[in-house]
Order: C-alpha cells, then structure tokens, then sequence
C-alpha cells in the first residue's frame, strides 16, 4: 500500500472513501469548522445535518458515514473523531488514520483519502508521518496460510493525504517517506513475530535478517555452531542444545564505528534483542495452555531487525548495531538441564535452576558480544523476558531497566512520544545479591520475589560499567485484542520507540 500526499479540493476528489478527522465538538451547539462547511455546501450538507442530529460529536474513535450528492466527488465520506483538540498528540492521528483505514477497508475500498487536520495544534510535518504510520499500521494481516478468500477483495491499495495548498502537499514528502519507513519496518516485526516455529528456526531467522539487510544496505554477519563454539559462547549453545535446530548469533551493522580508543566519531549504540523462536520450557517444561503464544518469544529480535532497516531507510548519522541471539528451546536428551553449570562467553559460569529462564542465558552471550567487540556508547536490550513484568505493568508498557538514569529517562520520553511507553523500574543491590551462586558465578533465576528485577540483575553482570539499559517486553510484544492500528497478534513494539530514541540522540 503507498501513501501519498497531494492537494485540491475534497468536493471533487475521486475516492472510494475520503476520511474528514474532526476534533470533539460541542455538544451545545455543534459547529463544523468554516473549512470543512465549504466542503460540505458543495456535498449537499449531509455532514451538517448529521452533526445537527447530534449523532456525532468527535470522540475518539466515533466514525459515522454519509454518502453526498452529486455525480463527482467522494462515494462515501467517513467522519472520523479526533477527541478533545487540548489533547492532540501524534497517536490520536495514528489511531484516526488507523480508524478510516479499517473503515474504508470494511467497505471494501481501493482508494482512501484523508483530509489533514487543520489545527494550529497540528503541524503538518509530524501529523503526516503519523496518519502514514497510522494508515500502514492498519493495513497489516497475517494471514499465515489460509487459502485466499476470493470475496475479500483487493483491500486499500492507495492511501492520499488531502491538503488546500500544492505548498503544503509537497512540504510532507519527507514525513511521508519517514513514517512509511518505520511502520513498515514494525510490519516487518509483527511478521517475523507472528511467523510460528515450524517455519522460523534460528537458521531461517538468521535468513530472513540478511535478506532484508542486502535490500537495505546494511552489513550483516551470522554466526552458527562452529563460530559460537570458538567464540566460546557457551550460553546461547546450551539453551539451544535440546533442538535439532542449531542457534545463531546475528549481527547487522549501519554506519562506522570510530577507531578503538577514540573519543571523536559518531556514537556506537547497541541493539540487542532475544531471539528464542520458540519457548517450550525446556526441561522444565510450561503448561500445554497457551504455549503456542510461545512463537512470540522472539519479538526482541524481531524488533531489533524491524529498528535496524528503519535505521538504514533513514540514514541515521550513528553507528548502531543490531546484534540477536536465537536459538530453540526445546526438551531432548541433549537439551541443558536444571542444575548445570554452563560457561558463557564472558568466562562467567551460569548455575541453571530453571531450562525456562532461557531468554537470559542467550542474552548473556548477545552482550558480553556487543560490549566487547564494540565498545558501544550504549546498549539497549530488548526481551519477552518475565511474565513477573506482564503481572507489574500489564500490557500498557514495558518495563526499563538499566544502569544509566539519562538513558533511562531518553527512553521513557521516546516511549511518550511514540506511544510505545516504557516505565523505570528499580534495579538494587539485591536484586543483583538474589542471583548469586554457591556454585557458579550467577544462578540463571532468583525465584519468584521481584523476577523481573533479578532476571535484568542477571543481565547487567554482562554490560560491564557501558550504559545499558533493558526493556521487559513481555507483556507488550503481542496482544489478543487488537485496536485502531494494531491487529490482534504481533506488536512490533520496540521500533517506533528505538527510532524515535536514535533520532533524539545527543552524544554524552
């Protein structure tokens, strides 16, 4: 689906659908603004009618259709509500452009047009990236491998931003490209994600990340058995070691790194995402309820590859790194066990209590990696890591750990501003004294008190002093339930919130 920007008159566009935002309006006297009753005296006025009625009033999400006179123009008008004008934001445009998309598709239309806002609220530039993120968002289905349904037609295919002024059209080219960039690149998350096991081991994975860094530019490298083994990444081995599919490391790489050593040069940033394709358990094997959401174990990866061809796409002026660990974690006779000891890459000896604290073991490894062979300015991980995070913060926002409060505090304000919200959580000296070993260096699992805050204590062991932050997204990386521009499934969350981070960000 494109997204295009363009100007003229909305009473003569062609369309099958042309989406009018409108802010609340008062419930007292109702009134259209003087621009869209111009458009409407040329329709026949059925908008003004209907608002007359009081049968829309702008809430957000409220649509209502009319259908104008006359023989050019738009076949349907669907009035979409923006909420209280005091309140606008860049998500309300996402979700209204959402909205109109899933209208003008329930409709089954070709071509949508939304009229921009018009609002001194409301620049044009970050409206327009959002109602294109907004629109592309929507229009994403996984369809898995379902026989085609031949009644359901072609769907939107053409998506036209509708502004008064040439001006203004071409003024939006840019956000455009931008917001096209990102949510397709969260598509791309969702898709990886939503992909079940059968069809996405670690090795297919690893494929599906250099194809889409060939078609992007980046530099990508995959590491499998024997490479880890001389690695001595002993970690992301043992948890893949119960599957017939072998793990991988990936490491995909945008702009330069400065020389080693050197304080001068673009800043190196990290983007570590776990990759566990799927999460049976282990030996220590989940309940059969729900485990097939267990293909979703992978959205830090998935996010990560998503983030980095948005990276590209966008040419940002930073090193980043995008490096996932994957593997399968499956029982078998040579799968790792409660109460092994396991080396990681770092030298550091892991005591395994649980095979389903698995995510961590491979982020041990994914780390200590980043930190070493990078020397980055900041790491940020990403991990389906802790139903302890879905039962704190629910499916609202993800959960931030981390070492650096400034990195802690960029991310909580990327995460408002993209509506991928993230939320500080403390990360004490207990929390790292609860997973030390007798045995080993670190237990893989403190217990059930605080098992968020112990499982982002286990990872901080492999960051070394580098600031570092991670984000528990378990409880947000999927959902059942869907909305204006999120369809049940796969979130994508992740992306929006790391670009709108690497496009903010200031050295030191």
């Amino acid at each position: 689906m494109k997204v295009r920007a363009a100007s003229g008159d909305p009473a003569r566009v062609a369309a099958d659908v042309l989406a009018v935002p409108l802010f609340s309006l008062d419930a007292q006297a109702p009134e259209l603004p003087a621009r869209l009753r111009r458009v409407d005296a040329a329709l026949g006025g059925r908008i003004e009618s209907l608002v007359a009625t009081g049968d829309f009033r702008g809430r957000p999400g409220e649509t209502s259709t009319v259908y104008p006179d006359g023989e050019e123009g738009p076949t349907r008008i669907v009035l979409v509500g923006l909420g209280d004008e005091s309140k606008a934001d860049a998500d309300a445009l996402r979700r209204a452009a959402g909205t109109a998309l899933k209208a003008a598709a329930g409709r089954k239309a070709e071509r949508l047009v939304v009229l921009a806002p018009s609002s001194r609220r409301v620049r044009h530039a970050p409206a327009a990236r959002a109602l294109t993120e907004g629109a592309l968002l929507a229009s994403y289905r996984f369809e898995g491998w379902r026989e085609e349904d031949p009644d359901a037609g072609k769907g939107v295919t053409d998506v036209t931003l509708l502004y008064d002024r040439t001006a203004d059209a071409r003024g939006v080219r840019r956000p455009i490209a931008e917001g096209t960039a990102i949510a397709e690149s969260q598509n791309l998350a969702r898709e990886l994600s939503n992909l079940p096991g059968n069809a996405l081991p670690p090795a297919a994975l690893a494929r599906e990340a250099q194809k889409m860094s060939r078609a992007v530019g980046l530099r990508c490298r995959v590491f499998g058995p024997t490479e880890l083994k001389r690695r001595n990444m002993g970690a992301i081995l043992a948890v893949g070691g119960g599957s017939a599919n072998p793990p991988r490391l990936v490491v995909m790489e945008h702009g330069k790194r400065r020389a080693r050593g050197a304080r001068r040069g673009r800043p190196t940033v990290c983007l570590v995402g776990k990759g566990v394709t799927f999460d049976s358990g282990g030996i220590s094997i989940k309940p059969s309820a729900a485990m097939d959401e267990m293909k979703h174990d992978m959205s830090g990866a998935a996010a990560v590859i998503g983030a980095m061809r948005a990276v590209a796409l966008l040419k940002l002026p930073l090193h980043v790194v995008g490096i996932v660990g994957a593997a399968e974690n499956l029982p078998s006779g040579t799968a790792y066990r409660p109460g092994d000891l396991v080396r990681s890459a770092s030298g550091k000896v892991i005591e395994v209590l649980n095979t389903d604290a698995e995510g961590r073991v491979v982020l041990a490894d994914a780390l200590h990696f980043a930190n070493t062979e990078y020397e980055p300015d900041a790491i940020v991980d990403l991990a389906t890591l802790t139903g302890a995070m879905v039962i704190a913060l629910g499916s609202w926002c993800s959960g931030a750990y981390g070492s650096d409060d400034d990195l802690l505090e960029r991310l909580r304000k990327a995460g408002e501003a993209s509506a991928e919200r993230v939320w500080p959580m403390p990360l004490w000296q207990g929390h790292k004294d609860a997973i030390k070993s007798r045995v080993g260096d670190l237990k893989n699992t403190g217990g059930r008190e605080a098992g968020s805050a112990t499982a982002a204590a286990f990872l901080a062991a492999f960051v070394g002093d580098t600031s570092w932050a991670h984000l528990d997204i378990a409880g947000t990386a999927w959902t059942g339930k869907g909305g204006p521009y999120q369809p049940p499934g796969a979130t994508g969350v992740g992306v929006r919130l790391l670009i709108e981070l690497l496009q903010s960000w200031r050295k030191g």
